[in-house]
């Protein structure tokens, strides 16, 4: 099972929001910088791959099906992102072996948008997790934002944590929630309802969202742990003495939130 966001030829729950980005798009209202604010692991990332699919696919055979929220494995632009070589299509994220997206990742990025566009068609830059932009790398950020180049389009991905105001305050702010009810169902749809059962309720109802439910139990998996058996409480003792919130990236990134 392979659930990361750029795999996802399926976006559940949150057609409402994908029909809001692609309706500005056809009405060429679109803002060139977007934000998309909101728990982590609610699907923010996979919405962005499909509304970028939906645009880049729109010419091409095998388009986006705006119908039915599918991307078709066979389209060409899917293709091409998914092996991070689509012209018109940048992501930046934080690096595993990295604290921050570092000053040299933005300076790429500027780099490559002095090239020119694709067969002058839109680009789109994805920049994930911007909450672990340091100052640095804010700063370079804001000056491209300030003055994007023509057919050029940020989307900005931030879950639950602070960043400074003069980053998202340049942005239209789509605030991406789902009730927990939601949430339980798309997972279940997802990653199966048999293995959500396996999970013991107390971590259920602490960590209810799609992706991490998906990292727990690929967590589970790896180091051989009994979920169904474990409350938060002991769960979080394991992570603190078997010292897997250093080992593992997804702790290691985001322990301190389970607490």
């Amino acid at each position: 099972m392979n659930l990361q966001p750029i795999n996802q030829t399926k976006l559940y729950g949150l057609s409402t929001y994908l029909d809001d980005l692609v309706n500005l798009y056809k009405n060429n209202i679109l803002p060139n910088k977007i934000l998309l604010s909101g728990p982590k692991a609610i699907g923010k990332s996979t919405l962005a791959y499909h509304f970028i699919n939906s645009v880049l696919s729109e010419t091409e055979e095998y388009k986006y099906d705006i119908k039915n929220n599918i991307i078709d494995e066979r389209n060409k632009s899917f293709k091409l992102i998914n092996n991070k070589s689509h012209p018109n299509m940048i992501l930046i994220d934080i690096n595993e072996d990295k604290k921050y997206i570092d000053i040299d990742q933005i300076r790429n990025l500027i780099l490559n948008l002095n090239k020119t566009s694709f067969n002058s068609k839109i680009k789109f830059i994805l920049i994930d997790n911007i909450e672990f932009l340091n100052i640095s790398s804010i700063n370079a950020l804001l000056k491209i934002l300030e003055e994007p180049t023509v057919n050029c389009y940020f989307i900005l991905i931030k879950n639950d944590k602070s960043i400074l105001k003069t980053l998202t305050s340049r942005c239209l702010n789509f605030k991406i929630n789902l009730t927990s009810n939601e949430s339980l169902l798309i997972s279940e749809k997802l990653i199966g309802k048999d293995a959500i059962d396996t999970i013991n309720k107390d971590l259920i109802n602490y960590y209810i969202s799609p992706g991490n439910f998906y990292r727990l139990l690929q967590f589970s998996k790896i180091n051989d742990l009994n979920l169904s058996n474990l409350d938060l409480k002991e769960f979080l003792n394991i992570l603190i003495k078997e010292n897997y919130y250093k080992k593992d990236f997804f702790y290691k990134k985001n322990y301190l939130r389970f607490y």
